[in-house]
């Protein structure tokens, strides 16, 4: 394992060191960088690993909910490592993983992803809300009725920070990585690539990743209008402009697939099936297959760079994972793409 080599570091810096609460609660955390706490963390369960607390900021005062979410209230969900409240000192590398459409971090199937694949790794994973829709972007054109939805601004000049002053991390890139699901799998990449200073590894898991082909920008227009992605629903040029060319310079600009260049020096990982049968749950099993192609175009575009990655396309999943059938948000297959992503970071980011 690596050594906490930059610890000495940290500490000449003259950090806080955040300590662990006595009473067995989860840390306490305090307003700063933008956000304010509503509500404290809590434990999610008697296991104490996994606490979410709740938060606002300026930056997304207001979203498209779904069912059970208050619009202006960010849950952000924290699985901690086993020894996190005995440790002492010890600084962790963080994990960020975003979640996919329209999904939300305070899932039951969430917890396993988040706790299941780091039992006894030393790694803090932070999941922050993205809404249904949020498409982890700067809106170019938010309806007044939601205004702003800056979710990039949120996550990276804000969230970031207050995870470092909070909790004991290594906040520096090489104790920091992004992953995400789907929709989160774009939002791992767009922030990997706009802000490569701030992650050592980036990873994909079914990503939507090339917004010039036309099935993924139907895909993210019918985001905008599907109810299912939260109440209420947006305009079609909400968040990226129009869809259409010549008004579609923002979705070339913001398309990862082709701008991968910025994640020279970073570790890359993508991870997708090709929806198996796809007579069999068609709607998941076509997800996944045209999702699938959106990461074949971004791998073109690595190996044309000569950038280094990790690309594992694991088909019907019938040799990935027991119950993966290559399907999209199939759990078993999620939980062996964060198992081995996983293995990747403590290969490549500093740790106890």
């Amino acid at each position: 394992m690596k050594k906490l080599t930059a610890l000495a570091a940290i500490t000449a810096l003259g950090l806080p060191v955040p300590t662990a609460r006595a009473d067995g609660a989860p840390p306490a955390f305090t307003d700063g960088h933008g956000l304010t706490v509503v509500a404290q963390p809590r434990w999610v369960d008697h296991n104490e690993r996994t606490f979410v607390l709740t938060v606002r900021t300026g930056q997304v005062p207001a979203y498209s909910v779904l069912p059970g979410q208050v619009s202006g209230e960010h849950s952000v969900v924290v699985t901690l490592p086993e020894d996190y409240a005995v440790s002492g000192a010890t600084r962790y590398p963080v994990h960020y993983h975003l979640h996919g459409h329209p999904d939300r971090p305070d899932t039951a199937a969430n917890q396993r992803l988040f706790e299941e694949p780091t039992v006894g790794v030393p790694l803090i994973t932070v999941a922050p809300n993205g809404s249904g829709r949020g498409w982890y972007s700067n809106w170019v054109a938010p309806p007044a009725g939601l205004r702003p939805q800056n979710w990039e601004n949120f996550h990276l000049d804000q969230l970031i920070p207050f995870i470092d002053a909070n909790l004991r991390t290594i906040p520096t890139r090489d104790g920091r990585a992004v992953s995400g699901h789907s929709m989160g799998g774009f939002g791992a990449f767009h922030y990997a690539e706009h802000r490569p200073e701030l992650f050592g590894y980036v990873g994909s898991f079914s990503g939507g990743l090339d917004l010039l082909s036309q099935e993924q920008r139907a895909a993210v227009v019918a985001t905008t209008q599907l109810p299912g992605s939260g109440t209420p629903t947006v305009p079609v040029d909400a968040i990226f402009g129009p869809p259409v060319w010549p008004l579609d310079g923002v979705w070339n600009a913001q398309s990862p697939a082709q701008h991968v260049g910025a994640l020279r020096g970073t570790g890359v990982a993508m991870y997708t099936g090709d929806g198996g049968d796809l007579l069999v749950d068609p709607v998941r099993a076509v997800t996944e297959n045209r999702a699938r192609a959106t990461n074949l175009v971004a791998r073109d575009h690595l190996l044309a760079a000569g950038i280094p990655h990790t690309f594992v396309d694991y088909g019907d999943g019938s040799g990935w994972a027991e119950g993966c059938t290559g399907k999209h948000a199939q759990l078993p297959c999620l939980l062996a793409d964060m198992e081995h992503f996983v293995s990747l970071l403590m290969g490549a980011l500093t740790h106890p």
